[in-house]
């Protein structure tokens, strides 16, 4: 995610930070394409047999979010890219998913090109779309515990949803090919898929792409096929992962594969950054090997980082392989992005509000990375933001519950540090550091929520806690010190 810059704490009042693809729009725009509510399938039914599953999980920023009655466990996308003058693609993905009660039928969410075919368990299913809802209907109900199967086929031109004053993320196009960026809720523009942070899930892909091109994502490399004027390129995600940060980026990359120990490092930039290449690799692995020591034993297969065209401005942790559009990351954004591998990928959030366990803990990585070479620290960094009116936007509004509009704002970010800078001041740096690893280590690959990192700080430091938590996250203006 896009990174506040340091420089900051030093103005007497610093602007909120530029708008990024994390930035919920006010009501996602539905894309081109969408098809109407509609059956396309002959299909036996069994009336009145289970329930519907919910269209959304209810989270309190984006109630329409994911959906109730099942749970994801793999997704296998098959996805052919026509080429930049065409910008369609032609794809399949089959979603392996367990019930979690009797289903009758149920939603994923998906505002991408037209849907063609849907079947679940082999068996045409008839379905309609409404908004960002695709409502399958399977041929006979699914039960309890059961593990099922839903293919969709789908074709046509995907795109990003647009926002004047909130940024552009989801498919985006590029100058070559595309790139995709999708937080909070921009897997849907290119991926039937149950979208929210809670349902994570393992992922694989087959992109195939004309032959000048190159195609990347998530996770571990696999074959590289070439047949006529095409190739495609196999990639894996083994770790389960939110669908926000699952990313494709097609288009003409200078690719560079290196080691940090034994953690593959593959780092690729758009002929445009072609001079930024060699310090996006150096500086990732040199961040990588700091941040294992202090957070603890990196938590997936491989990391790197992708350079693309797309002027957007930001930086998203997209699992393993942060994407930087539209730019050449420094440190600061780099060390940011790859700090997100613990906190927000690793252990992932369980609802939008608690988006400070993300960008509180990228952020502070920041400032201990300039603490590391001991001309700053944090606990400077702290007292420079300190000195701000209480009516500064870093403070304002509280990072344990911004609300929705407010979701990325600065004090989201800086605050959210803050708090962690008090935390470490109450309890010690031997306690402080102990929660950061244990922290990362014993939610590995889940989820949580504010309350449950207090509790772990509490067990660990042995300090009642909550007051310092409610000043930090969740009262208005300026927190006392600590």
């Amino acid at each position: 995610m896009a990174v506040p810059p340091p420089e900051a704490a030093a103005s007497p009042t610093p602007a909120p930070p530029a708008t990024t693809g994390e930035t919920p729009p006010g009501q996602s725009t539905a894309l081109d394409g969408c098809d109407p509510p509609t059956t396309k399938a002959p299909v036996k039914t069994t009336p009145n047999a289970g329930k519907p599953g919910a269209p959304g999980v209810g989270d309190p920023y984006f109630a329409n979010a994911g959906n109730g009655g099942y749970d994801v466990g793999h997704y296998d996308i098959a996805l052919a890219y026509a080429g930049r003058s065409k910008g369609t693609v032609d794809a399949t993905v089959t979603i392996t998913a367990k019930a979690t009660q009797q289903l009758s039928r149920f939603n994923l969410d998906f505002r991408g090109p037209k849907v063609t075919r849907i079947t679940v368990d082999g068996e045409p299913a008839t379905y309609g779309r409404k908004g960002q809802e695709l409502t399958v209907t399977p041929a006979t109900s699914l039960p309890a515990g059961a593990t099922f199967t839903t293919v969709v086929t789908y074709a046509g031109k995907p795109g990003p949803v647009r926002n004047n004053s909130l940024g552009t993320y989801g498919w985006v196009p590029s100058k070559d090919g595309a790139v995709v960026v999708a937080e909070p809720d921009g897997a849907p523009t290119w991926l039937p898929v149950n979208d929210h942070p809670s349902d994570k899930a393992t992922y694989s892909y087959r992109l195939t792409v004309p032959s000048d091109l190159q195609a990347l994502a998530n996770g571990t490399p696999g074959p590289t096929t070439k047949q006529g004027k095409t190739t495609t390129y196999q990639w894996s995600e083994e770790s389960p992962m939110a669908p926000y940060l699952a990313t494709v980026a097609i288009g003409k990359f200078d690719v560079r594969r290196g080691k940090v120990g034994n953690i593959p490092v593959i780092t690729a930039v758009d002929p445009r950054f072609k001079k930024s290449a060699a310090a996006l690799q150096k500086t990732t692995i040199k961040a990588v090997a700091w941040e294992s020591k202090m957070f603890g034993p990196y938590p997936f297969a491989t990391t790197g980082g992708i350079v693309d065209d797309p002027k957007l401005d930001y930086a998203l942790e997209t699992q393993e392989r942060p994407v930087y559009a539209g730019f050449a990351p420094d440190d600061d954004f780099i060390v940011h992005e790859l700090a997100h591998q613990w906190f927000g990928d690793s252990v992932s959030l369980k609802s939008w509000p608690d988006i400070w366990l993300n960008e509180g803990f990228a952020t502070y990585a920041e400032w201990l990375w300039h603490e590391r070479g001991k001309k700053d620290s944090a606990k400077k960094i702290y007292k420079r933001y300190y000195r701000q009116p209480s009516a500064s936007p870093i403070f304002n509004p509280p990072p344990g519950k911004p609300g929705r509009a407010d979701l990325f704002s600065f004090s989201v970010y800086i605050r959210g540090a803050m708090c962690l800078q008090a935390l470490r001041t109450k309890v010690g740096d031997k306690a402080f550091f102990q929660i950061l690893k244990t922290w990362a280590s014993s939610r590995r690959n889940g989820n949580a929520a504010t309350p449950d990192f207090i509790a772990h700080a509490e067990k660990i430091s042995h300090k009642q806690l909550d007051g310092l938590f409610k000043a930090w996250l969740y009262s208005k203006g300026k927190p006392k010190k600590w």
